[in-house]
């Protein structure tokens, strides 16, 4: 009867870490999903975010282009010219200057 009582012992304490060990990994398990769903919901954030630096990146190139050309259009005859004529109102010798009422 010793016997006996003793392997019914070893079997429910058996069972109780079986258990134990069952609900410990599945505890792991949902904290890894957990935290791959947030881990997931970052990298979507940065991948956005990365999108629209590179978006950015593309109108700050497109902007130095244009800052570019201006600077070349500002070192030309015509440009002097035309801020002459506009600014200081200066003119050619013999040109005739039509203003409006």
């Amino acid at each position: 009867m010793a016997r006996s009582r003793a392997a019914y012992r070893k079997r429910h304490q058996n069972r109780f870490s079986m258990f134990l060990v069952t609900l410990i990994v599945v505890m792991i398990m949902v904290v890894v999903m957990v935290k791959s769903m947030d881990l997931r919901h970052k990298i979507d954030n940065y991948t956005a975010r990365e999108e629209l630096l590179y978006s950015q990146i593309e109108a700050e190139e497109l902007r130095a282009e244009e800052i570019e050309e201006y600077r070349k259009y500002t070192q030309t005859k015509g440009y002097v010219e035309e801020v002459a004529k506009d600014k200081l109102g200066l003119m050619y010798e013999g040109e005739i200057l039509f203003k409006e009422d």
